[in-house]
């Protein structure tokens, strides 16, 4: 990694610059198969950071949209399914 992916300002102090690295790094696999163990830990990272986000109606599309800010690459809907498994499992469902 170079010092230029550190002189770039934080997106989100509350989930932080290790995550936003984490972010880009996912970008490296090339699998949606390979992805998600990974997006699944952001989420959760993120998920911590924003509780106030668990309630909202747009959560899924919300990390799905810091995830691209923070650089990811990743497809938005990939993203969001992940969220949305990860709320299912916990009981809550989309409609």
């Amino acid at each position: 990694m170079s010092s230029t992916e550190f002189d770039t300002k934080m997106i989100d102090r509350q989930v932080g610059r290790n995550a936003e690295l984490f972010a880009r790094a996912i970008n490296g696999l090339d699998t949606p198969e390979r992805r998600y163990p990974y997006l699944r830990i952001l989420v959760s990272i993120v998920e911590q950071a924003h509780p106030e986000w668990n309630q909202g109606p747009q959560k899924d599309r919300q990390i799905a949209r810091l995830f691209q800010e923070m650089g990811g690459r990743v497809d938005e809907s990939e993203i969001v399914e992940v969220v949305r498994v990860r709320d299912e499992e916990r009981g809550y469902f989309y409609d």
